[in-house]
């Protein structure tokens, strides 16, 4: 703890990789044999020293490697990468919204894109994305090669400007949302301990839940072509939200169960930051809604999903679903995490820093 201490203290002292300023993401891509950019400018502030430091020390939850992939699997995964913001200006967003200083660091673009790769998700969900045309741009400049051809990614109707999206290298076929659908109640006058911004107006999804459906073609199954309906989702987060997720979690049931109207067979998951853990009511209540946690009842650092130590993004599937995935697969991939007594904002200028959240992964049979 002495040697860590010492070592986090030269690298303060130093100047961390991954400052505030940064030069904007080119647009050349990177060439298609390497996925992740290597000609991207450094972050101000690097030196040397901090340049040779072995981010792996920094790990503290989820598993250093990726799982090797099922053989006849496709992999999917849910990734909250914290602020995807490019340097344009949104003129929509202004005073606490303002997105002008929320550009994602290259240090981070470029550690994001290496966990992209490690886990080589086929389908994989992104959280916290600023637009479309933000997306495309990462895509486009740090994912060259990874054959992430179809992308979805729609206004949530967050008032911050976040987003979920997801990256398919098989079709999407349907894409749908439910902005501000209500909820039914409204808003209580009190927020923990101080006035509710909304107190008073009624309740709807802070984002909306993302649907889409891919399909994995014959090709890819050895068979008949299979289809996969993926809700994503990213739940209001602050501990005094409770009662908001949970309004939330009825609204997605909801939707559940008109998509199950409308195709008995479908084979469903859900999937995101839930911004709950098993224990809370806000998860339970999918669990209840007929949903099966893939991750089931697995405690230890392994299974944590976020810096503050909890397991907070899930993969939840319908029976259907069930009966393809491979829950002995399932993995989460830790990446940078600081120390529990540096500050987050401290931690997120260390090397090797991605994103406060981890993704979770799973394989689904679909090969015969």
């Amino acid at each position: 703890m002495v040697a860590l201490r010492w070592l986090l203290g030269s690298i303060l002292t130093l100047g961390l990789v991954g400052c505030e300023k940064t030069a904007p993401v080119p647009k050349q891509p990177a060439p298609a044999q390497r996925p992740v950019r290597d000609d991207a400018p450094e972050d101000a502030g690097a030196t040397q020293p901090v340049d040779e430091i072995d981010p792996a020390i920094f790990h503290r939850y989820g598993l250093k490697e990726p799982r090797q992939r099922t053989p006849g699997s496709i992999r999917i995964a849910t990734y909250n990468v914290e602020n995807l913001f490019d340097d344009k200006d949104d003129p929509n967003l202004s005073g606490r919204f303002e997105d002008i200083d929320d550009t994602k660091p290259v240090s981070q673009l470029k550690a994001v894109a290496e966990t992209i790769v490690r886990i080589d998700a086929d389908i994989l969900a992104v959280e916290e994305i600023e637009s479309l045309d933000a997306l495309i741009e990462f895509r486009d400049g740090y994912l060259q090669g990874l054959g992430y051809e179809y992308v979805v990614s729609l206004d949530a109707g967050d008032e911050r400007g976040i987003e979920q999206a997801v990256l398919s290298r098989f079709p999407i076929v349907e894409q749908r949302q439910w902005v501000k659908k209500p909820l039914g109640g409204v808003h209580p006058d009190r927020y923990g301990n101080g006035e509710n911004w909304y107190a008073g107006q009624p309740i709807a999804f802070h984002r909306s839940p993302l649907m889409v459906t891919v399909e994995v073609p014959g090709s890819v199954t050895g068979g008949q072509p299979y289809a996969l309906t993926l809700l994503a989702v990213h739940h209001k987060s602050g501990a005094p939200a409770g009662y908001w997720r949970e309004a939330e979690s009825k609204g997605v049931l909801e939707v559940i169960a008109g998509l199950m109207a409308e195709n008995p067979q479908r084979n469903l998951v859900v999937l995101g930051d839930f911004n709950a853990t098993p224990a809370d009511r806000s998860f339970q209540m999918y669990l209840e809604g007929g949903l099966i946690d893939i991750l089931g009842q697995r405690e230890g650092p392994e299974w944590i999903s976020h810096a503050s130590g909890r397991r907070i993004d899930h993969i939840l599937a319908n029976q259907q679903a069930m009966d393809e995935i491979l829950p002995d697969s399932a993995f989460i991939l830790g990446t940078t995490v600081g120390p529990e007594e540096l500050d987050w904002s401290e931690a997120a200028l260390l090397p090797g820093y991605a994103s406060d959240h981890y993704p979770v992964v799973v394989d689904v049979k679909v090969g015969e």
